[in-house]
């Protein structure tokens, strides 16, 4: 059977707009921001940060709604730096192989 109208749903808090968290807040990928900054590609990596701030200050003044959206951007930004990292990785890594292939066979076809 649910709440009465008007109450809150069992263990909920009373949130901006009328409506209600039930439960702990939101993860807020701070770890995997910062790792992701330090690691991977940083001028995402700072998104990844700013967002995973929000989250528990949003949470803390009742915008249940705005710390879930952080949450989730935090997360996303974070898996952005790194799929970023990797894909500049390779290709940097294909830079370095075609530039050594041209420069091998730019030397070996020259005569004396």
């Amino acid at each position: 059977m649910g709440s009465p109208p008007g109450q809150p749903p069992y263990g909920g808090v009373p949130g901006y707009g009328g409506g209600y968290a039930a439960g702990p807040p939101p993860d807020n990928y701070l770890v995997w921001a910062i790792l992701s900054t330090i690691f991977c590609f940083w001028p995402i990596g700072i998104f990844s940060i700013v967002f995973a701030t929000q989250v528990n200050t949003k949470w803390g003044q009742g915008d249940y709604t705005g710390a879930q959206e952080s949450s989730r951007k935090a997360k996303n930004f974070a898996i952005y730096s790194a799929i970023a990292a990797v894909v500049l990785s390779v290709v940097a890594v294909l830079f370095v192989v075609v530039v050594a292939i041209a420069g091998s066979a730019s030397t070996s076809t020259s005569t004396f």
